[in-house]
C-alpha cells in the first residue's frame, strides 16, 4: 500500500480513485464494511481504492486532554488497511489550515483537485469541514456538481447496537474482551516496540517486557492474559499489565509490560504484537512492593490455569 504522507505529496498519478474518509481508528467490523464497499467499486471500475485519515484525529488536535484513548497508532491502522486491500492510504496532517477549511473548499481542494475521485464512499455518519458542516446529503450535491458518485454504507448493528470505535472502547474499558473480538473481528491487539525499562520487574521476580504505546491514553487496564507474537515468538503465552502503575508512582502516562510464562528471550529492540484474550484483574494500587510481588506472582498463576483450561476445552471439543 502506498502511503501519500499530506497534500503536498501529491501527483497527478494519483488522481482518479475510489476514496473513503475517516478516522478508522480500530479498523472494526463496522469500518470493514465500508472498505470492502470501497474495494469492490474501485475494482468495479478498475481504479486505486483510496483511505484518507487526518494525524493527529481532530479530536485529539481540538481537545488532547479530552480525546478519547485510541484503539490504534497510526502505524498499526496502515497495517490493518493494507491488510484488507487499500492501494493508497492518504495522511493529512489536521492543523489549523485544515482545521478552518469550509466544507466546500475541502471538496474542491481534496476530493477533485487533489485525487480526482471518481466515487466516494462514506459512512452514514461522517460529518467534515469547518463546524462539520458537511455531511452526505451536501456532498452528494457537490458530487452531482463536480462529477463524482457518493455512495453510503448503512451502520452495521451487532446484539442490538451500533459497531463503533466508542463501542469497543466501552468493552474494552469493562473488560470484556470477547465483546470487543466480536466487534472488531479478531483479538484486541498493541503492537509496539520493546525498550529499555527501570528493571523493576526482574527484582520482583517477574523479568518484563516494556511496550512503547506511543499513545498518553490506553483504551484497556489491568492484567491480563495474553498472546505475544513477533520478535522470533509465535502465540507465545504471557501477562501483560497496562495502566499507569499506581504502587510505583511512575506518573499519568500509560504503560505496557509484558511477561512470558515460558521463557527469557532477548527483545530489546524488537517489535512484538500483545493481543488481550482474558482480564485477570482490574489495576490496583498495593502497600508495599512485596504486596505487589505477590499479587503478581497470583497472576502468572491465574493465567497459567485459564490457559490450561482453554487447551482442555479445545482437547475435549
Amino acid at each position: 500500500m502506498e502511503l501519500i504522507r499530506g497534500l503536498h505529496n501529491l501527483q497527478p498519478r494519483h488522481r482518479g480513485c475510489v476514496a473513503t474518509i475517516g478516522a478508522f481508528d480500530g479498523v472494526h467490523r463496522g469500518h470493514q464494511a465500508v472498505l470492502g464497499r470501497v474495494l469492490r467499486e474501485a475494482r468495479a471500475l478498475g481504479l486505486p481504492a483510496v483511505v484518507i485519515v487526518f494525524e493527529p484525529l481532530p479530536r485529539e488536535y481540538l481537545h488532547p486532554e479530552e480525546a478519547p484513548a485510541r484503539l490504534m497508532d497510526f502505524r498499526e491502522k496502515f497495517r490493518a488497511l493494507a491488510a484488507l486491500g487499500i492501494d493508497r492510504l492518504l495522511r493529512i496532517s489536521f492543523d489549523e489550515s485544515v482545521r478552518s477549511m469550509t466544507a466546500a473548499a475541502f471538496v474542491e481542494r481534496i476530493f477533485v483537485d487533489g485525487l480526482g475521485v471518481r466515487r466516494l464512499v462514506l459512512g452514514d455518519d461522517f460529518r467534515f469541514g469547518r463546524s462539520r458542516e458537511g455531511d452526505y446529503d451536501f456532498l452528494k450535491a457537490e458530487g452531482e456538481r463536480f462529477g463524482f458518485d457518493t455512495l453510503s454504507t448503512a451502520t452495521l448493528a451487532l446484539d442490538g447496537g451500533r459497531v463503533s470505535s466508542t463501542r469497543v472502547r466501552e468493552a474494552l474499558a469493562e473488560g470484556d474482551l470477547e465483546l470487543a473480538a466480536e466487534l472488531l473481528d479478531r483479538p484486541y491487539a498493541i503492537t509496539g516496540r520493546v525498550v529499555q525499562g527501570r528493571q523493576l520487574g526482574r527484582t520482583l521476580g517477574a523479568p518484563t517486557a516494556n511496550v512503547a504505546l506511543n499513545r498518553l491514553k490506553a483504551p484497556l487496564s489491568g492484567v491480563f492474559a495474553v498472546r505475544v507474537n513477533g520478535g522470533g515468538l509465535f502465540e507465545a503465552a504471557g501477562v501483560a499489565n497496562i495502566g499507569t502503575r499506581p504502587t510505583v508512582n511512575d506518573g499519568s502516562r500509560a504503560n505496557l509490560e509484558v511477561h512470558l510464562l515460558e521463557g527469557e528471550p532477548q527483545l530489546y529492540g524488537e517489535r512484538i504484537d500483545v493481543q488481550f484474550l482474558h482480564r485477570l484483574r482490574p489495576e490496583q494500587k498495593f502497600d508495599s512492593l512485596d504486596a505487589l510481588r505477590e499479587a503478581i506472582h497470583g497472576d502468572f498463576a491465574a493465567a497459567r490455569a485459564w490457559f490450561a483450561a482453554r487447551t482442555m476445552d479445545r482437547y475435549d471439543a
